[in-house]
Order: structure tokens, then C-alpha cells, then sequence
């Protein structure tokens, strides 16, 4: 068994889609399945179960995913450590980033990192907003700038670079439009859009709660794939949308914003995939530590 074979079988174990993993891995996919099956033939018996609609992982191949996984993570981080140690901390950074989570913390994060690590050039990235993990499991970016709702075994979260106030947006007409603030509580009366997979569940359910503290359900009515979907239904009226004051996509005179007085403050900080933190990632956590100690 080589490395390729249990990367290519770990990434297809997450996945359960032979396509999305020879995607992930920039591989063709007759080249991952024919890894699989000779995995298969190696350990002797079937790791997936296949059919048109599906792929899951077998009894056999649960077993060999949990007793691969983490020494697969260590193999990877000793190898990046060792030659991270022989290199030093130069070269360049890939960090990407959502059109959601640029402004002025991420160029007080650049600036940081510039001071502390001259020699390490960042380069900065868009990625997909409502994909926004795949540019990093992908390979493309080392790290991410986005916000801290992570519910994924592969990634890892790292420091609070700053804390945002969260804000409805309704159409200019709307009843809730002339209020100073508005609850939570609030938006249970109106429906709201929401991102379906491969938007994260997990991040979906902080940026746009489905119950509210005293127990209503807010009901999510509208899927979307996009932020113009999002801002023409809140104009329209169909939908009111949980967001932050600062997105100028949402400054129009159609739109209001208004202030939520009783949802927590949202994190925003680095995510990075555990089996490639090297010294240039700590490098650029801690200078994000600097920085979010100060806002």
C-alpha cells in the first residue's frame, strides 16, 4: 500500500463520490477507481458499497478509514514539519478568502504577517462563497479567512481575528424596515434563503439559525447559490436575510439594514486543513492571534 492509495481511499471515505474525489485530488477518475480496487484486492475484500445513486463506506472499509486516518494526518504533518524545518519560513502562502470576509482585518492580518515573516510572501485568493472549503481540500489555498462555524473532522480552526454585530436586511417596504433594532425573535415571523450542500451545514445553521432561543422555528423558504439571489429576493420581499452591515452587495436603497440586538457576535478567524499545517500556517495563526487581540 502506497500514500497515494490511502490518500486517494481517505478523501473518497469522506466523500462517498468517486467524481468530487478525483476532483479533490486532481486525479482522473478511472485512475481513482482503479486505486480502489486494487486497495481492495490488496486488503481482500470490499471497502465501498457501489450502486448507480450511492457509494458508502462497508463495515471493512469503516475499520480501515478509523485506524488509517490519524496516522495518515501524523505521517503528513511530520513529513511537512521536517521539511518546513529545512527550508525555513519563506516562500508562499496561499490564503483564500470569501468575498464575505475581506476589509480592513484581513490587511491588518497581511501587514502583521509582513513584519513578523518578511521573507514569506502571502498571496490572496477568492474563493467560492457557497463552496467555500473545496478551494482548500482542493489544494488550492493553504488557508482560509472565514467564518468559525467548523463541524469538518479534516479541518482545523484556528484564532478569533475579530468578532462582527449581526444585521437583518428586509426590502425598503417591509414591515420590519423602520425599526431601530430588531430580535430574533423577530425574524421567526418571515421566511429566510438558505445554502444548500456544498454550502456547510454547520456554518448555515450559525449564519441563519433555523430556531430562535424561545423556541420558534424560522423557516427557511428560499434556497439559494448566490449572493445576487440573496439580495433581489430581500428586495422583492420574499425573504428577510441575517448578514453584516459592512456587505456593500446589500447597500441599495431597496434594502435596509437593521440591527440584531440579541444574536452573538460572529467569529471570524483562519481554518486550515490539519494535515498541511506547516510553519508557514502557525506562522500566520499567530500573527491572526496578534491581531484579534487587539480589535
Amino acid at each position: 500500500m502506497d500514500l497515494t492509495a490511502i490518500e486517494v481511499f481517505l478523501k473518497l471515505a469522506t466523500e462517498l463520490h468517486f467524481g468530487r474525489t478525483a476532483e479533490r485530488l486532481g486525479l482522473p477518475q478511472p485512475r481513482v477507481s482503479r486505486i480502489v480496487r486494487g486497495l481492495e484486492n490488496e486488503v481482500g475484500g470490499a471497502l465501498f458499497e457501489r450502486t448507480s445513486r450511492r457509494v458508502r463506506l462497508t463495515p471493512l472499509g469503516t475499520l480501515l478509514r478509523d485506524s488509517l486516518s490519524q496516522p495518515y494526518a501524523d505521517l503528513k504533518t511530520a513529513f511537512n514539519e521536517a521539511r518546513d524545518k529545512a527550508r525555513g519560513v519563506d516562500g508562499v502562502l496561499r490564503v483564500g478568502a470569501l468575498a464575505t470576509t475581506t476589509g480592513p482585518v484581513l490587511t491588518r492580518l497581511m501587514e502583521a504577517f509582513a513584519r513578523r515573516v518578511p521573507n514569506c510572501r502571502l498571496m490572496l485568493s477568492e474563493v467560492e462563497s457557497f463552496d467555500p472549503y473545496r478551494a482548500l481540500r482542493a489544494g488550492e489555498v493553504d488557508v482560509l479567512v472565514t467564518w468559525l462555524a467548523i463541524d469538518e473532522p479534516d479541518l482545523v480552526a484556528g484564532p478569533v481575528l475579530d468578532l462582527l454585530p449581526r444585521v437583518v436586511i428586509v426590502a425598503a417596504r417591509h414591515p420590519l424596515a423602520k425599526r431601530s433594532s430588531v430580535s430574533i425573535e423577530d425574524i421567526a415571523d418571515y421566511g429566510v434563503p438558505w445554502a444548500e450542500a456544498p454550502f456547510p451545514a454547520a456554518l448555515m445553521d450559525v449564519l441563519n439559525p433555523q430556531v430562535t432561543p424561545s423556541g420558534k422555528s424560522i423557516q427557511r423558504i428560499l434556497p439559494v447559490k448566490s449572493m445576487i439571489e440573496i439580495a433581489q429576493a430581500v428586495a422583492s420581499g420574499t425573504v428577510v436575510h441575517i448578514t453584516l452591515d459592512s456587505l456593500a452587495l446589500f447597500q441599495r436603497p431597496d434594502i435596509v439594514s437593521i440591527p440584531l440586538r440579541d444574536m452573538p457576535l460572529l467569529p471570524l478567524g483562519l481554518v486550515w486543513r490539519q494535515a498541511d499545517e506547516n510553519q508557514r500556517i502557525r506562522a500566520l495563526a499567530k500573527a491572526a492571534a496578534i491581531v484579534g487581540s487587539r480589535n
